[in-house]
């Protein structure tokens, strides 16, 4: 059952809004999203949050800064989404630049896990590092940085994951979710995070009179590839996220784009001069993960690496087909994870749920929870077979459950049962012994039901009601595409009843209508829908552009059919 809702607009906000020159639709929108100035939408780079009031920012930078005068030997040690690909690309592509003797280690996901674990500190140090510094990990890793410790290697964390009651004793750690970081932007990524550490850098470089006799790198080049993974990692898009991934959109529409990125446009057909924040997270985002999930991320980050466009051309063919076999392996899982749901008595009534298959893969079970959660309304974890008899589960969640905080209580409740976990609200992981996976099941299910409130199972859809009339048109998809919105600030929802004119079937589960309203035609689609319309409908729907044969219309993506 779905609840649909409108969202609230202040009509004095809004009012507001247009009479500082926003456009009477964006003025709605925006007020309905907690926007009372059009200021809050100046999105210019002078507008960032200044890297000084990054805890540890400064220290950071002298460490960096040392390290670079010293010539010592640096070690990027980055994660395997698109998240720590682009961050780890940021630090390579920003150290170099700065002269530094930089290399790169990305785990194995399969071999080695996630996060700096001692196993990967073992194999960093063949490579006899001066300073280890990771990216988007590292937080959670307190046998990881003894280790290197052990090994004489210096440790600087960069992370934005919640940190345990007990922090890694790392020579340096800047996350904005640490003890006692007052830095308003809560949510960067992991990639934000290292931008903001290569900034602070690079203004300590510059008080120590470093670029007198050099020229200094415009890091404003980075930005592409601090927006892509920004909007990758689903992070909530709070004004500072909504800068960084608006100035990364910018320079992608004047064609300022690494060539990796290029390249990923160009093998998904799509042309960067009409970037969209959509774009980056499900188009190139995407395809970068694919590398992490199925093969190897270091083939991601090298596309993000090379300025030959040759290359980058090729290793983004490669991406692309890797992502089109993840999608079949996906689609695979999905079928046997309903069939799998089917068998379980309790699976409409569990408040959470946790499913296993032998054959499924481990690089996608995260995609594969994701699925199962939005078509069940409930959170879940998936499982896939691990080396050494464990198994490694991915888990996303709903409104209303942390997702790391009941992995917490799980933990507590039952000692010893969960290997190693870690993650954010609505997305996380976990690892655990194949034989214990029935008691994590029925206590995960325990936990997410006291943690839950029984209105939160319930989805509920949030719409900013009709669309008037004359904005069903090119010139509107357009306005609204071009705008930032993501996670926390979502794209425009809109509801509202049409007469069914037409409608079909498309490769068996796409449902392509012709609709009418007040006497205009409009086409819709739906994809992988679950029941057809009769003579009239009511929608939930977002106003889109559709490209054929070089045309462009307006067309309406329904999410939600009535």
């Amino acid at each position: 059952m779905t609840r649909i809702v409108n969202r609230s607009v202040p009509p004095r906000t809004a009012w507001q809004l247009e009479q500082q020159g926003l456009h009477p639709l964006l003025a709605r929108l925006y007020a309905a999203r907690g926007v009372t100035d059009k200021a809050e939408l100046d999105y210019e780079l002078k507008s960032l949050l200044p890297p000084a009031t990054l805890t540890h920012a400064d220290a950071a930078a002298r460490l960096l800064a040392d390290a670079i005068e010293a010539e010592a030997r640096l070690l990027i040690v980055g994660d395997y989404d698109c998240d720590g690909a682009t961050a780890t690309a940021v630090g390579m592509r920003a150290l170099k630049s700065l002269g530094a003797d930089v290399d790169f280690l990305l785990p194995d996901r399969f071999k080695l896990g996630y996060g700096l674990s001692p196993e990967i500190v073992d194999l960093a140090a063949e490579q006899s590092p001066d300073l280890i510094i990771t990216v988007d990990n590292g937080i959670a890793s307190i046998e990881g940085v003894e280790r290197a410790r052990e090994h004489g290697i210096a440790t600087l964390i960069t992370d934005h994951h919640l940190p345990a009651q007990t922090l890694p004793a790392a020579d340096c750690i800047v996350n904005p979710n640490q003890p006692g970081c007052a830095f308003p932007s809560k949510c960067m990524a992991g990639v934000g995070v290292m931008f903001y550490v290569m900034l602070a850098l690079r203004a300590e470089l510059r008080e120590r009179g470093f670029f007198a006799d050099r020229p200094e790198p415009n890091f404003a080049n980075l930005l592409d590839l601090v927006a892509l993974g920004t909007v990758a990692d689903v992070v909530r898009l709070d004004r500072n996220n909504r800068i960084l991934v608006s100035q990364g959109l910018k320079r992608m529409r004047a064609g300022q784009l690494q060539p990796g990125l290029a390249a990923l446009f160009k093998a998904a057909g799509r042309d960067p001069k009409k970037a969209t924040a959509m774009d980056l997270g499900f188009i190139l985002g995407p395809r970068l993960n694919a590398a992490g999930r199925l093969a190897d991320m270091r083939l991601g980050v090298e596309c993000l690496l090379t300025d030959d466009p040759a290359r980058a051309l090729q290793i983004a063919q490669q991406l692309d087909a890797l992502n089109r076999e993840r999608r079949e392996i996906e689609a695979g899982m999905q079928d046997q994870a309903l069939l799998l749901l089917e068998t379980l008595e309790t699976a409409d009534s569990a408040p959470g749920i946790a499913l296993f298959d032998d054959g499924w893969h481990e690089g996608v079970v995260g995609i594969l929870a994701a699925r199962i959660k939005d078509k069940l309304h409930r959170p879940v974890f998936a499982f896939a077979r691990g080396e050494n008899g464990t198994l490694k589960g991915s888990g996303r969640s709903i409104p209303g459950l942390h997702l790391r905080d009941a992995l917490d209580l799980v933990a507590k409740r039952a000692p010893g049962l969960l290997l190693r976990f870690g993650g954010h609200a609505m997305a996380a992981g976990a690892t655990l012994q194949a034989e214990d996976f029935a008691r994590f099941r029925d206590l995960f299910a325990e936990v997410a039901g006291e943690l839950l409130d029984p209105a939160d199972l319930t989805r509920t859809l949030e719409t900013d009601g009709a669309l008037e009339g004359g904005y069903y048109s090119l010139e509107m998809a357009r306005l609204l595409e071009n705008e930032i919105w993501g996670q926390g600030f979502p794209a425009p929802l809109f509801m509202d009843e049409f007469a069914v004119e037409q409608q079909r079937v498309l490769k068996e589960k796409h449902l392509k209508l012709r609709l009418r309203k007040d006497g205009a035609r409009i086409e819709a689609i739906q994809f992988n829908f679950s029941q057809q319309p009769g003579a009239t409908t009511r929608l939930a729907f977002r106003l889109a552009i559709n490209e054929y044969m070089g045309v462009e219309t307006p067309q309406l993506f329904v999410e939600h059919l009535e």
